[in-house]
């Protein structure tokens, strides 16, 4: 086991706005698995307008509720200069690169900073688990490399990436990974579900670490599911319970994308601290 010097430094943005979620206590548990590589701190940005800076080497900003085109006017700026730091970071050929991972409303701010294309509100919440679509990057980029096409995914979101800017994603370097899922009988564009930064930052419009216990146990809570049924139907309530007991829904969806992506966060930077200095 490495010694508490030698580890890693990861840290969580908690972006729930003091919202209760299960988002973060499964960015918490998949984090946990690696104590032996890497020390774990928490910001609750929305709520303390606490940012990380760069003296951590992995970065996960979580998911949460409300407008990702406001904020307060500090918090939201302070996240912007942080990427722009961790951007600039990898761009200046320091090594080690910092590592980062952008989920749902982080993925929208993210998505919005960079100019990548129009977040706008949907027609209608999605909630629920859904099918995703690898675009052909999708098919050969790690973090999906060991999901099915179409994988699957727990979606809950108002607002959406559509109509991307491809000429800046060519100058980025940035690539689409993935796309919602095919529905032939609306009009509507299908949006984009994750995104390659660069090789370094990444994300995804839906929420890799849901995991399907902590979720059926969840929902199966009587004001909770009268809260879905409620809000969403008795279809649709059985249709996502039936999805987190598949074993290869979900549960392959939060074993694949968050924990490669640790994972590779890891080696690379250990990689990088081998390598002798010019």
């Amino acid at each position: 086991m490495s010694s508490e010097k030698e580890k890693l430094k990861l840290a969580i943005l908690d972006m729930n706005n003091g919202h209760p979620n299960q988002g973060m206590r499964c960015i918490r548990d998949l984090a946990s698995r690696y104590l032996d590589d890497v020390t774990i701190s928490e910001y609750d940005v929305r709520v303390t307008n606490e940012v990380p800076g760069l003296e951590y080497d992995i970065y996960i900003s979580s998911g949460g509720p409300g407008n990702p085109l406001e904020g307060n006017g500090i918090w939201e700026n302070r996240f912007y200069d942080l990427v722009d730091k961790v951007w600039n970071h990898n761009l200046s050929g320091e090594l080690p690169k910092k590592h980062f991972f952008f989920i749902c409303h982080s993925f929208q701010l993210a998505c919005n900073h960079f100019d990548l294309g129009e977040i706008a509100p949907r027609k209608s919440t999605s909630f629920g688990v859904y099918p995703v679509h690898k675009t052909e990057a999708g098919m050969t980029d790690r973090i999906l490399n060991p999901l099915n096409d179409p994988y699957y995914a727990v979606d809950s979101r108002d607002w959406q990436l559509i109509q991307p800017n491809l000429h800046v994603f060519e100058e980025h370097g940035a690539q689409i990974l993935s796309l919602e899922k095919i529905r032939t009988h609306v009009e509507y564009e299908r949006a984009i579900m994750a995104v390659r930064f660069s090789d370094e930052m990444v994300g995804t419009q839906f929420h890799p670490e849901a995991d399907p216990e902590g979720m059926k146990a969840h929902f199966e809570k009587e004001e909770n599911r009268e809260k879905v049924i409620k809000n969403f139907g008795e279809e649709k309530y059985k249709d996502m319970m039936e999805h987190l007991d598949d074993p290869d829904k979900i549960s392959m969806t939060h074993r694949a994308i968050l924990p490669t992506f640790i994972e590779t966060s890891i080696k690379k930077i250990n990689q990088a601290k081998l390598q002798p200095v010019v």
